[in-house]
């Protein structure tokens, strides 16, 4: 968020005989736009804005740090090279995909999805 965007906010509700009302720390009280009140606001906003950018960066960093260290976060997968290899299994065994999604504790269509990726990825390698 901007600062000039907060400072602007503030002048607007200053002219619609709205307050600010800091309510902890050492500014706590009234807002006064005007003045030292005002300095003071702009300068927090700008450090908030600051703050707000670092926040990202460190972020950005820590994921790729843990990209790198080979965890890349989100979801484990429902089903893992075990559960596919039971599934693929019965399947050439003509048991139906609700059968064999509820015997691995899964929905259908995330067997579905899971068979047609390594489907997929047969065909590929099967073309190379």
């Amino acid at each position: 968020m901007q600062a000039w965007w907060l400072t602007e906010s503030a002048q607007d509700l200053a002219e619609r005989d709205h307050r600010l009302e800091i309510l902890s720390g050492p500014l706590s009280g009234m807002y006064d736009p005007q003045g030292a009140g005002k300095v003071l606001f702009v300068v927090f906003a700008a450090m908030a804005e600051v703050e707000r950018e670092f926040i990202h960066e460190r972020t950005l960093i820590g994921l790729d740090t843990a990209a790198a260290n080979g965890n890349h976060g989100g979801r484990r997968p429902a089903i893992d090279g075990d559960k596919l290899a039971v599934a693929l299994r019965r399947r050439d065994a003509n048991e139906s995909v609700t059968a064999i999604a509820r015997h691995l504790g899964v929905g259908r269509s995330t067997l579905y999805r899971v068979l047609a990726a390594y489907e997929d990825e047969a065909g590929r390698t099967d073309d190379q």
